[in-house]
C-alpha cells in the first residue's frame, strides 16, 4: 500500500513538472523584434543627416569606433550621402542605409579576406558567385565579356556593394574623382549605390521609397528587413558630435 502511494505521489510530481515546463515554454514565445519592421510601409531607419560640406574623412575618423565599420569604408558612405544630397536633394539618403547594404553585401569590403586599402580599393577584389540559376539565384549570362568579373560566360556581382556588370554600366560612378568608375573602389561603389537608391525620383527619407529602393537593389523582403535592422543599428550607435 505504501509503495502504491509512493508511486501515486511520484506520478503527480512528474505531471506537475511537465505542466510547469509547458507553461514556461508557452510564455517564452516572444514577438519579433520591434526594431525590424515587417511592413514595407514602415518608415526608414531614423538618422540625422550629415551637414552639407561635412569632412567625410574627419567624421569617419571620429565615428568608426562607434560603428565598428572600417574608417576608410565609413568615409565612403558619408561622402556618398553628402554628394548624393547635392545631386538629388529631394532624395534624403543617409550614410546608414549605405552601411546597412555594405554590411550585408561584403561586410564593408572585408568579405573573403578582402580589406579596403588606403586608396579605397578592395584587396583582393571582391567577386560573387556565378549567377547560374542555382542556389536561389537567377541565371544571368555574361554582359561585359568578363571585364569586371573575370567570367566570360556568366555574370557575377562585383565590389563592396556587389553590382552586376550590366547594372554598373548604367549606374557606375567616380566617387573619388580619379577619372575611373571602379566597382572595387569603395568611394565609387558607395556613390553608385547612392545614385541607384535615389533613381526614379525616390525620396528614401519616406517609407515607401526607402523600401522600394532597397528592394530594387535586391528583390528580397528578408534582405530589405536585414538592411533596415543593420542601418538602424549603425544610426543609433553614433554619438552626437
Amino acid at each position: 500500500m505504501r509503495i502504491r502511494s509512493l508511486f501515486a505521489i511520484l506520478g503527480t510530481v512528474v505531471v506537475l513538472a511537465l505542466l510547469a515546463v509547458l507553461v514556461m515554454v508557452g510564455t517564452d514565445r516572444r514577438p519579433s523584434s520591434p526594431r525590424t519592421p515587417v511592413d514595407p510601409d514602415s518608415p526608414p531607419p531614423a538618422v540625422a543627416a550629415l551637414p552639407a560640406g561635412t569632412d567625410a574623412a574627419g567624421w569617419a575618423r571620429a565615428t568608426a569606433r562607434d560603428t565598428g565599420i572600417p574608417e576608410r569604408t565609413l568615409a565612403a558612405y558619408a561622402s556618398a550621402e553628402v554628394r548624393q544630397r547635392e545631386r538629388t536633394p529631394q532624395c534624403g539618403l543617409s550614410w546608414s542605409t549605405l552601411a546597412g547594404i555594405g554590411s550585408i553585401e561584403s561586410r564593408h569590403a572585408r568579405i573573403g579576406g578582402a580589406r579596403p586599402g588606403s586608396d579605397g580599393r578592395a584587396d583582393p577584389p571582391i567577386v560573387g558567385i556565378a549567377l547560374d540559376g542555382d542556389n536561389g539565384t537567377r541565371r544571368v549570362t555574361d554582359t561585359d565579356g568578363g571585364r569586371l568579373d573575370g567570367d566570360p560566360v556568366l555574370d557575377r556581382a562585383v565590389g563592396p556593394m556587389q553590382f552586376l556588370p550590366e547594372t554598373w554600366a548604367r549606374h557606375g560612378a567616380d566617387g573619388n574623382d580619379d577619372g575611373v568608375a571602379d566597382p572595387q573602389q569603395v568611394d565609387d561603389a558607395a556613390l553608385a549605390a547612392a545614385g541607384y537608391l535615389c533613381s526614379s525620383g525616390r525620396d528614401v527619407a519616406e517609407g515607401d521609397d526607402w523600401w522600394d529602393g532597397v528592394l530594387a537593389y535586391n528583390a528580397s523582403d528578408s534582405y530589405a528587413r536585414d538592411v533596415w535592422s543593420a542601418a538602424a543599428g549603425y544610426a543609433s550607435s553614433v554619438r552626437p558630435q
